[in-house]
């Protein structure tokens, strides 16, 4: 059985979670155990006992995020060692990116990261693909270290007689318990989720019309609650939206979406608003699309995003 250490930040908790529970198959096969700073029994020394853990890992897992690299304990401490293991053969690092960061110029950024193509898990529409191409990683790896060489190179490093934690127990991952969300958190949650569709919208229509000959593109971020999104094909205008915070009809909260340029919020095409269950915040469509067939989803930022790009390029789909 292999230990798969995770070295993260304690912003990332609930998403180190997810990724815990993704591994639960691993687990049940008897091929790793997952540790993390949360199993420290009480009274333990806490530097101790993340040391003695990460130099009995035969895998090491950077959950990586903006906070992450603002740690001076993760990326000092815990991602210097992580390193120095992987380089001797020791241990393997796989960097998780969790959350988008400027990740590529750290020491493990020519190092292969999950999900594909480095695709921070919170950017897809469906985090649990996204973890399960961590998790896929993880099976690869475990059939590597289970390896001879791997086995020799641990040894000579010199760490093997270090103890595992004696007060360690064995526990369940699923410890996430209910949560409630204000007002407040879904209202920060609503005005993110409008600064990232206007980052999405702004970088989509950058590539649409590098991409296409032909195609020119406008956006305009009109004030800090409403932008504009054109599409020019041979210069006529093919396509042409307006996204803005509020306008639903009933609760005058929301991300509204209305086809062609406005500065009126009474009416829209599409809208989405925040919901949240006991676990966590999403968002849900109110279904006057049929993108997802009338069934409410629990969409991410990114699923959101997708959704209003859908409507506003269909024009040039067919």
């Amino acid at each position: 059985m292999k230990r798969v250490f995770f070295s993260y930040s304690h912003a990332d908790e609930d998403l180190r979670d997810q990724l815990e529970v993704q591994l639960s198959m691993l687990k049940r096969q008897g091929l790793i155990e997952a540790w993390h700073d949360r199993r420290i029994g009480a009274g333990n020394e806490i530097d101790g006992s993340i040391d003695v853990n990460m130099e009995s890992s035969s895998i090491i897992l950077l959950l990586v995020s903006p906070d992450f690299l603002a740690s001076d304990y993760c990326y000092d401490r815990e991602m210097t060692r992580a390193m120095e293991r992987h380089k001797d053969g020791s241990a393997k690092v796989i960097p998780v990116i969790l959350r988008p960061c400027d990740w590529h110029n750290a020491p493990f950024g020519k190092l292969m990261a999950v999900p594909k193509d480095g695709k921070p898990i919170t950017m897809w529409p469906d985090p649990d693909s996204a973890f399960l191409e961590v998790a896929r990683a993880v099976r690869e790896v475990v059939g590597e270290a289970s390896s001879p060489s791997l086995e020799y190179k641990a040894k000579a490093s010199g760490h093997d007689e270090l103890p595992v934690d004696p007060i360690e127990k064995p526990r369940s991952s699923n410890l996430r318990i209910k949560k409630e969300f204000s007002e407040r958190d879904k209202d920060k949650f609503k005005v993110q989720t409008f600064e990232y569709m206007a980052k999405f919208f702004e970088n989509s229509l950058d590539e649409l019309e590098r991409r296409n000959d032909g195609i020119e593109c406008d956006f305009r971020q009109v004030d800090a609650n409403r932008f504009t999104a054109s599409i020019y094909q041979h210069g006529n205008a093919v396509a042409r939206c307006t996204v803005f915070l509020g306008g639903d009809r009933f609760t005058g909260q929301g991300i509204s979406f209305v086809h062609g340029e406005t500065t009126e919020s009474n009416s829209y095409n599409e809208s989405i608003s925040v919901a949240a269950d006991e676990i966590e915040m999403y968002l849900t469509s109110f279904g006057m699309s049929a993108i997802f067939g009338g069934d409410e989803q629990k969409l991410s930022k990114q699923g959101a995003a997708e959704l209003y790009w859908s409507l506003l390029i269909q024009p040039l789909q067919g």
